[in-house]
C-alpha cells in the first residue's frame, strides 16, 4: 500500500478523453467491439499518464493501447502479453472503483494527507435502496475502520461544509467525473486537499444495501475512504484497497495488514487498536508456507490458503491468487478440505460439518448438505482433508489421526473405518493438512512439508516443501 499521488483528478478525464486508441483487433483474440469499446474506456479513464510541461498537465506521448495493456496487466499480476486477452477482458468486467490505478500526476505533491486528525463529514443526500438509518449506520462504520488503527476522529455534521462530503449521484453529477450507469464503476473520491478533497460519490445506479446483494455501502465505503485519507489503489488482492469490488461480511470485517502499513505510514498508528492481528496475505514462496486444501478442476490446480487460493493453470507461466468470496461469495472465506471426483465432473468443498458440491464454477442447488448424510458420525465436527485415490477408486477423508474410505458409486464409508493414519501412510506425521493426487501419486501436505506418496508402492518417494507446489 502507497500513500496516493493523486486519487481521483477528475478535471483531467477531459484529456484522458482525448487520447486516441487505436485497438488492434487480432483475429486469435476473438473479441467483440463491444469489448474493444470497454476495453478502450476502462484504459481511458483507470491507465491515463501524464507529464508536466510548462506548468501544464498534458497527456504522456508514445503509449499505445498495448503499452496500457500490459501496464494494467501488471498492476493485476496478470500475465503481460500487451493483448486484450480473455483474463484481461475478464478483470476489466469486474465492479470496481471508479479511482485511477495509475495517477502519476506530478503537479501535484506526493503523499497527500490531512493536516488535522479531527475531521468532519456530511451526508449530503441518500440513496433510495436502503433507510437513512441504514446508510448512517454503513458511514459510520466505515470511517471506524480507519479511526481505529490511526488517531483520526470523524465527526458527523448535518449542515454546513466538512471537510468529506458525502453524496449519491448518476451520470454526470457535477464533477466532470460521470459514472457509466449500472455495473462498472462503483464509486469514486478525492484525495486530501481543499474544495473538493476528500469528497466521495457513490454511483446510484448501483444498487447499494447492507448485505451480501447489490454492492454493500459499508464496503464501497471504508475503500473509497480509504482514498479520501489519501491512500492509492493496492496490488494486493486481499487488502480494502484493491480496486476491484469483493464483498465481505461487515460484522466480521477486519482491517487487513496491508491497508493498516498504508494509513499508518501517513497519520501514525492509533492509541488502542481493538484488532491488533489484521489478516494479512500468503507469500506464495513463504518457506513456513502451510496448505488448507488442494483440487483440481478440469485440469486447472486449485490451492487454497485462508480466505484465498492460487490458479495454477499447465500452460501458465505464473499462478494468479484470488479471493475465495470472488468465485463463490456463497462459500465461507476459509476451507478445510477439497477434492476432485472427475467422473462426475464435480469438486467439493468442505469446511466444518458442512460441505457444497460444484460443477465447474458453479454450485449445486440443494448445497450445502451435512457431512453426516456422508455417513459420518455426528460426533465429527470437520474434515481436514480429502483426496480421490483413482488407483483404488476410494475417496480419502482424513481428520485428527485418523482417516476414512469412501466408496462414491456406493456412497458409503468403507466397513472398518476409521483406521489411523501412520498404520497406512507411515512417514507422513500423524495428520494431514491437504491433499491431492497426480500420475499415481498421492502429495500429502502436512506443515511446510509435502509427502510424495506412491499409490502403487505404498511408500514415500520424495519429501518437499509445501510451496513447491507454487513452483518455488
Amino acid at each position: 500500500m502507497v500513500p496516493s499521488t493523486l486519487s481521483c483528478a477528475a478535471f483531467l478525464l477531459s484529456l484522458a478523453l482525448a487520447w486516441p486508441l487505436p485497438v488492434p483487433h487480432e483475429e486469435d483474440l476473438h473479441v467483440t467491439d463491444k469489448d474493444l469499446r470497454l476495453a478502450e474506456s476502462y484504459l481511458r479513464t483507470l491507465y491515463v499518464g501524464s507529464d508536466q510541461h510548462a506548468g501544464i498537465m498534458t497527456k504522456r506521448r508514445g503509449n499505445p493501447l498495448a503499452a496500457k495493456l500490459r501496464e494494467m496487466q501488471a498492476f493485476f499480476d496478470l500475465e503481460v502479453t500487451g493483448k486484450l486477452d480473455e483474463e484481461t477482458l475478464e478483470l476489466m468486467k469486474q465492479p470496481r472503483c471508479g479511482v485511477p490505478d495509475v495517477g502519476e500526476y506530478n503537479v501535484f505533491p506526493r503523499n497527500l494527507k490531512w493536516s488535522h486528525y479531527n475531521l468532519t463529514y456530511r451526508i449530503e443526500n441518500y440513496t433510495p435502496d436502503m433507510t437513512h438509518a441504514e446508510v448512517d449506520r454503513a458511514i459510520k462504520k466505515a470511517f471506524r475502520v480507519w479511526s481505529e488503527v490511526t488517531p483520526l476522529n470523524f465527526t458527523r455534521l448535518r449542515s454546513g461544509t466538512a471537510d468529506i462530503m458525502i453524496s449519491f449521484g448518476t451520470r454526470e453529477h457535477g464533477d466532470f467525473y460521470p459514472f457509466d450507469g449500472p455495473e462498472g464503476l462503483l464509486a469514486h473520491a478525492f484525495p486530501p486537499g481543499k474544495r473538493i478533497g476528500g469528497d466521495t460519490h457513490f454511483d446510484d445506479d448501483e444498487t447499494f444495501t447492507s448485505g451480501s446483494n447489490g454492492y454493500n455501502l459499508f464496503i464501497v465505503a471504508a475503500h473509497e475512504f480509504g482514498h479520501a485519507l489519501g491512500l492509492d489503489h493496492s496490488r494486493d488482492p486481499g487488502s480494502l484497497m484493491y480496486p476491484v469490488y469483493s464483498y465481505l461480511e461487515p460484522s466480521k470485517f477486519l482491517l487487513p495488514d496491508d491497508d493498516v502499513q498504508g494509513i499508518q505510514s501517513l497519520y501514525g498508528p492509533g492509541y488502542r487498536d481493538p484488532n491488533p492481528k489484521h489478516p494479512r496475505t500468503p507469500e506464495k514462496c513463504d518457506p513456513e508456507l502451510s496448505i488448507d486444501a488442494v483440487t483440481e478442476l478440469r485440469g486447472e490446480k486449485l490451492i487454497f490458503k485462508d480466505r484465498f487460493f492460487w490458479r495454477q493453470h499447465p500452460q501458465m507461466t505464473d499462478v494468479e491468487l484470488v479471493l475465495i468470496k470472488n468465485f463463490w461469495p456463497e462459500l465461507p472465506n476459509k476451507i478445510d478440505a477439497a477434492y476432485e471426483y472427475p467422473e462426475k465432473d464435480l469438486i467439493f468443498i468442505f469446511r466444518g460439518r458442512k460441505f457444497w458440491a460444484l460443477n465447474g464454477y458453479t454450485i449445486l442447488p440443494d448445497y450445502p448438505k451435512r457431512i453426516q448424510e456422508l455417513g459420518f458420525p455426528k460426533s465429527l465436527k470437520t474434515i481436514d482433508a480429502a483426496v480421490s485415490n483413482r488407483v483404488t477408486g476410494k475417496t480419502l477423508f482424513f481428520t485428527g489421526d485418523k482417516y476414512w474410505s469412501f466408496d462414491e458409486e456406493k456412497q458409503m464409508v468403507d466397513k472398518g473405518y476409521p483406521r489411523l493414519i501412520m498404520d497406512d501412510f507411515p512417514g507422513i506425521g500423524e495428520k494431514v493438512d491437504a491433499a491431492y493426487q497426480r500420475n499415481g501419486y498421492i502429495y500429502f501436505f502436512n506443515g511446510s512439508l509435502q509427502f510424495e506418496y506412491s499409490a502403487w508402492s505404498n511408500k514415500i518417494m520424495r519429501v518437499l516443501r509445501a510451496n513447491s507446489i507454487l513452483w518455488c
